[in-house]
């Protein structure tokens, strides 16, 4: 199954929030994947943006039950920044809850119709290089946020709706990167041909940082 030929595949690129939100390293990686998967197609994912933002709001508000009495017996036992995000989790408003779950079927229905037409797309799987230990901020798009809450920004609105996914290093320096592999729901045997091609082909690996 893995050693299945994939050039029947329509595989399209993902556009919009997947190439605005990144550093020149994750436009790189990703034309990279591209060019070994012989596609220019572009597609877009519509409302990825607020479909961020409600995945967001679910997994706050969702952890923050999950660890609710732990964070009142033990709070000091969670890291500060964790228990600060839970805390937050925990005050969203009920009906802003809601509205993020009613958005997120929309939101399903409408990526599943992408699906229609193609059969994989790629998007970026961070929007940069694994940060430096102790780095806190990096600047996206202009605006200087905080680290560990936004290297999702791009999984996010897939993982959010339940779509299989590989995520593929590709070699750059000083750092390899990320590319997801995205597929329908229950086609994981797709994601895991095209990686498997890939890593065929020598256009995905993961080797040591230079000096190590």
């Amino acid at each position: 199954m893995l050693a299945q030929e994939i050039g029947d595949l329509r595989i399209a690129i993902a556009g919009g929030y997947f190439q605005n939100n990144v550093f020149p390293e994750a436009i790189e990686a990703v034309a990279r994947i591209a060019g070994a998967l012989g596609t220019t197609r572009m597609i877009e994912i519509p409302e990825a943006a607020r479909a961020r933002a409600a995945a967001y709001v679910i997994t706050a508000c969702e952890g923050a039950s999950l660890h609710l009495d732990r964070l009142r017996r033990r709070p000091n036992d969670f890291d500060p920044a964790v228990r600060d995000r839970l805390l937050a989790g925990a005050m969203i408003p009920a009906p802003l809850v809601d509205r993020a779950q009613k958005f997120r079927r929309w939101y399903r229905a409408q990526v599943l119709e992408l699906f229609k037409s193609v059969d994989v797309i790629i998007a970026p799987a961070t929007p940069c290089v694994a940060p430096k230990l102790g780095q806190a901020t990096f600047v996206l798009d202009g605006v200087e946020m905080a680290v560990r809450p936004n290297m999702g920004v791009h999984t996010q609105p897939i993982s959010f709706i339940g779509l299989p996914v590989v995520a593929v290093p590709v070699p750059l320096q000083p750092m390899p990167i990320g590319v997801q592999i995205i597929a329908a729901p229950w086609r994981e045997d797709i994601v895991l041909r095209v990686a498997f091609a890939l890593e065929r082909a020598g256009a995905v690996s993961a080797p040591p940082p230079r000096g190590l």
